[in-house]
């Protein structure tokens, strides 16, 4: 008895399902826009450089100017940035072991003995692989998703929803950082795909959460109209999954608040990805479902 009254609860969420693919849009559109113009601003790790982070004894620590023009006639220095370990990293095209002595001895007769921290170099053809391999990953990954979720909830409507979901909040992170790279010079590296992938899954969970509700009240109301069913779902889930994201989200916060710069935009990645997989699991996974259950019903009639 105290189910059926729970029923008079429920809140018609899919009455407003167009609106919710346009606040979408609005995200999607001018990151696809920016991806398109731009493009994005890969790492040494997919087009192949040198990353030497280094340490000067000498107090204060040189200027990315000053570098550049010690090293002007020794390498080419793409970028020089400074670390929350007091330390400095510079960017350039793959570098020689004989390059690298002499521009460390560029750097020592200019500003005083250099510490070395750390040094790394990656071909462009490793990159390359690299890069290839991210996207097998992406792709394998969500026909894994795909399968395993028609299987379980029997209907394929459910697996090709939940990748459209999973496509919407890829779009979101790959755009924001998009205009990010092209506006800030944010790169997009190793630990950017690592946090990819890891929406990926975060944004799927979610959803699972939201279909596991619909079968159940297939089971428990039969003869409830299949949006009657989804919105009861949503209205028992989104709280459950907006406490879960927030708890996540104060986390990630707290550490690009207070983390060091090598993982800051690692952690801005997850925060993008974990905002965006919250709103998709609930307020686009679940009314695309409901649309293409319509037109499913539609081809019945015919």
């Amino acid at each position: 008895m105290q189910a059926n009254k729970n029923l008079y609860k429920v809140v018609d969420w899919m009455k407003y399902r167009y609106l919710y693919f346009v606040i979408s849009l609005c995200f999607i559109i001018p990151g696809l826009i920016s991806m398109i113009v731009y493009g994005f601003k890969p790492s040494v790790d997919f087009t192949g450089g040198t990353n030497w982070e280094i340490r000067f004894e000498t107090k204060p620590q040189p200027n990315e100017t000053q570098i550049r023009q010690a090293l002007s006639d020794k390498i080419s220095v793409e970028a020089v940035i400074a670390t929350d370990r007091d330390s400095l990293i510079i960017k350039s095209p793959p570098l020689t072991s004989q390059q690298l002595s002499q521009a460390r001895q560029a750097l020592n007769q200019e500003f005083g003995k250099v510490i070395d921290l750390k040094e790394e170099t990656v071909g462009p053809t490793l990159g390359k692989e690299l890069l290839t391999k991210t996207i097998m990953a992406i792709v394998l990954a969500s026909g894994f998703i795909l399968l395993y979720i028609t299987f379980r909830f029997k209907n394929n409507l459910f697996g090709v929803s939940a990748i459209l979901a999973m496509i919407h909040d890829s779009l979101v992170l790959l755009g924001t950082f998009s205009l990010l790279g092209h506006f800030y010079g944010v790169e997009v590296d190793t630990l950017f795909v690592t946090a990819v992938l890891t929406i990926l899954s975060f944004s799927v969970h979610d959803t699972i959460v939201v279909y596991d509700r619909i079968r159940e009240a297939q089971r428990l109301y039969p003869k409830l109209s299949f949006k009657t069913l989804i919105n009861k779902a949503v209205t028992e889930t989104w709280v459950r999954s907006l406490n879960n994201s927030l708890t996540i989200i104060f986390m990630l916060l707290a550490l690009i608040l207070l983390g060091g710069t090598t993982v800051k935009w690692f952690m801005v990645a997850l925060l993008i990805g974990t905002i965006s997989g919250t709103y998709s699991s609930t307020f686009t996974a679940a009314p695309l479902l409901y649309l293409m259950s319509l037109k499913g019903s539609k081809k019945k009639r015919r």
